[in-house]
């Protein structure tokens, strides 16, 4: 007996499983407030040199506040005073005969910046003048807190496959929230930066066993429902982030803000079950025997959890040796296991890249901070439904391909598109954002079909650790564009190309079972094929005859 044949006996997908679905919204809704915190934590706002020092109590002290920064700061060509300059010497011909002042002498702020507040008033740049040379360690931030995700995938996934989904998110909910609300207290970069590392660290609990937990509960033919539902939870998020972004502009105050949530999220904690499937897996069937009772009858199947008995369920085809200990090395040790792992971990590290690759640079398109980030967020929705109808119509895998792919051609379009067409650049960037958003919901539910039970976990571990691989440089490829204006685009579109041709080469999941060991994987996935088109041959036969049958009926009537 395999654990499906269970599931559907007493409910596959009714008020037990939109209840898992409506308890794991809180803790995803938290996700995308701490992933994408830094584009409005880290913003630079217009600055220049504090001249305060130039005073020199005659003239200068006499002059209006325009008139002293037309005498101390230089101007770019597009008549903006530069951020990181000033005169050596107060140049007050410059207000008789607006000399060039290109030609004059300039060093660099002496004395530290002013700032404009009207949009924010403290972030991390003005809070530790992380301007002019220092500029790189805004974005070195974000890559600092994906560093602690990386590692913390690693650890998660490990701890969720021994210990199991539940407790290793309640771990996940606490680390978070002591390290993200003590991050908002930090007096200098350095403790900031370790608090953000490990709030990271802390929050991949809550990105891998939520999903997990969702999807370990749901039969075969809603999975992709649940996946991609409850994914919608962190496009709420985002949008979330925005407003949340507009209300409050002191970064310690949104830093305590985005993590507020997740106190709701440990009370919802105790009414969420363990996954039956690890329960089984690991050996622990009286356990499993609880919550699946506790399914049935929230499902109102009562009569099907009656005959849920010890020696029926500890017969389930689950694990060949559950006193066997998983590891990360088991996804490398079996052939089709190390392919999949190998192809898996391209395709996670390239939709990282080039989802986060367009996420954190919301600049650029003449519309403001707050809307384009609301705007990207929300062209996240109608990007999942579509994806809904899309996986179960052309499958995973052509679903997974074809958004890369796209993605990566809308990058190249605006490559090529000249600046002064911003309204056009916009809604192809738009676009591309949606498209790599369903390219990453599609990839949650396609890795968790591909990776059997006994070591999904690590393998979602993994796969997070090969996404953030891609988080970590998606900020430091934007720097790029110092050197070359065009070098991050031409990056991220051909990282987006790659993974989806690399997509191309996994294989189909629609409509198959979830295995449950690596034997399984290693031999009867195929089998799951063939047999599922013997199965739909046998039926079009059947149907055939029927129809024959039926006319030769009518005739003979």
């Amino acid at each position: 007996m395999k654990f499906e044949t269970i599931l559907e006996e007493i409910g596959g997908f009714g008020h037990f499983q939109i209840f898992i679905l409506v308890m794991m919204c809180c803790p995803r809704i938290v996700l995308p407030l701490h992933y994408l915190l830094n584009n409005f934590i880290a913003a630079v706002p217009s600055h220049h040199c504090n001249i305060g020092s130039m005073d020199d109590g005659q003239i200068f002290a006499n002059l209006t506040q325009d008139q002293r920064l037309t005498v101390s700061v230089p101007r770019g060509e597009d008549g903006v005073l530069r951020s990181c300059e000033m005169f050596a010497e107060l140049q007050f011909q410059l207000l008789v005969n607006g000399s060039n002042s290109t030609e004059m002498q300039t060093v660099q702020c002496q004395s530290g910046w002013v700032y404009d507040n009207s949009t924010f008033i403290s972030t991390l740049a003005t809070e530790w003048d992380l301007v002019c040379d220092q500029k790189s360690l805004t974005k070195t931030m974000s890559s600092i807190f994906f560093f602690g995700v990386m590692i913390g995938a690693i650890v998660f996934g490990f701890l969720s496959d021994k210990y199991g989904r539940k407790n290793t998110l309640m771990l996940s909910y606490v680390m978070t929230i002591v390290f993200g609300f003590s991050s908002a207290f930090a007096k200098s970069y350095t403790v900031f930066a370790v608090l953000r590392f490990l709030t990271g660290f802390g929050i991949t609990g809550i990105a891998t066993n939520s999903l997990v937990l969702s999807i370990e509960w749901v039969d075969t033919d809603h999975r992709s429902f649940i996946g991609v539902i409850g994914s919608l939870s962190w496009s709420f998020g985002n949008m979330l982030l925005a407003g949340f972004a507009v209300l409050i502009n002191d970064w310690r105050t949104l830093t305590m803000a985005v993590t507020a949530p997740l106190g709701f999220a440990v009370l919802t904690w105790w009414w969420i079950p363990e996954s039956a499937r690890w329960l089984l897996a690991n050996g622990k069937v009286k356990q499993a025997q609880i919550y699946l009772d506790r399914c049935a009858k929230f499902n109102k199947r009562q009569q099907a959890s009656s005959k849920l008995k010890l020696e029926t369920l500890s017969n389930i085809e689950i694990n060949e040796n559950q006193d066997k200990n998983y590891s990360y090395l088991h996804l490398f040790k079996t052939p089709k296991m190390r392919r999949l792992s190998v192809l898996t971990g391209i395709v996670w590290c390239g939709i990282a890249l080039t989802y986060y690759g367009i996420s954190l640079n919301i600049s650029g398109f003449g519309l403001s901070l707050y809307l384009t980030h609301f705007i990207y967020a929300a062209i996240e929705v109608p990007a999942k439904l579509t994806v809904y109808f899309c996986l179960n119509l052309v499958g995973r895998r052509m679903c997974q391909a074809g958004t890369l792919l796209l993605t990566g051609t809308c990058i190249a379009i605006n490559i090529f598109l000249p600046k002064g067409l911003w309204y056009v650049r916009s809604v192809v960037a738009i676009l591309g954002k949606g498209l790599s958003e369903a390219a990453f919901t599609t990839v949650f539910l396609y890795t968790t079909e591909l990776y059997p039970t006994v070591v999904r976990q690590n393998a979602l571990g993994y796969t997070n650790f090969m996404s953030r691989c891609g988080v970590l440089v998606a900020p430091l490829i934007l720097l790029l564009e110092d050197v070359w204006v065009l070098l991050p685009q031409i990056i991220l579109c051909s990282v987006a190309i790659t993974a989806g041709l690399v997509a191309l080469l996994l294989p189909e999941t629609s409509n198959i079972t979830l295995p449950e060991t690596i034997d399984h994987v290693e031999k009867t996935r195929m089998n799951d094929v063939s047999s599922r088109s013997a199965a739909a041959s046998g039926v079009f036969m059947e149907t055939k005859e029927s129809q024959q049958t039926e006319s030769a009926e009518v005739e003979s009537k």
